[in-house]
């Protein structure tokens, strides 16, 4: 375990790494940054060799991402926009972790930027934050759990202008309109499900969709009634 002295200076020294880069550079060359990319090269190879997933999850939450904490908040706190590989890896592992709220600090910072992921993650920062969120939440509905739909609404406003395929977008807007269900607004339900239908006919929401249009169209008779009263 890290010495309150080690995790001060490996903040303060973060911040300053992340200060003196250029926007849109590199930190390449910054010795806490290249310690922390050797770190994490070890990491990955710890994980490699587990095969579990479940093991991997648990070995990421419990042993791993506590390592880089002070790391993040002093790359964030000081960063001008230069490309990290340690924060967009840790961004991905926080949310394989569950911790949302720790992702989407990172996520506001790396995709005003316009940060990428490395090379092994193989597509877009705004893609693959877009669906891991809205494959997050829709395992938690699925589970008969709820997900925090300020979150997910956030990243969906994050990632609006970013060109994704219309099948990761549709799984935003499905799972924000089974969130809005939830929480008793079949309006915005019926609103985010017919818009996934419009980006992805495969979107698995065909039934919802008349569900919720028969509860409207009863909910709309009744109060019709109960207005001639």
């Amino acid at each position: 375990m890290k010495s309150p002295a080690q995790r001060h200076y490996e903040r303060v020294s973060a911040e300053q790494a992340a200060a003196s880069a250029a926007p849109g550079g590199s930190l390449a060359g910054a010795s806490v940054y290249e310690l922390m990319l050797a770190k994490l090269a070890s990491d990955r190879r710890r994980l490699k060799s587990i095969q579990s997933i479940e093991r991997k999850i648990e070995v990421k939450r419990a042993e791993l991402l506590p390592e880089y904490v002070d790391y993040v908040a002093g790359a964030l706190a000081g960063g001008r926009g230069a490309q990290d590989d340690v924060l967009t890896t840790v961004m991905i592992w926080r949310v394989d972790a569950g911790d949302f709220a720790g992702a989407l600090d990172i996520a506001r910072y790396a995709l005003a930027h316009r940060m990428t992921l490395p090379d092994q993650y193989d597509r877009p920062l705004a893609t693959a934050k877009a669906e891991e969120f809205a494959d997050a939440a829709l395992a938690e509905i699925r589970k008969g759990a709820t997900f925090d739909g300020a979150q997910l609404d956030e990243i969906a406003q994050l990632t609006a202008s970013a060109d994704m395929h219309d099948q990761v977008r549709a799984k935003l807007h499905k799972a924000l309109g089974y969130i809005a269900e939830q929480g008793g607004d079949g309006k915005a339900a019926l609103e985010h499900l017919c818009r996934a239908l419009e980006l992805d006919p495969r979107a698995g929401v065909k039934q919802d969709i008349a569900r919720l249009e028969k509860a409207g169209n009863a909910t709309g008779a009744v109060n019709t009634a109960a207005g001639r009263t």
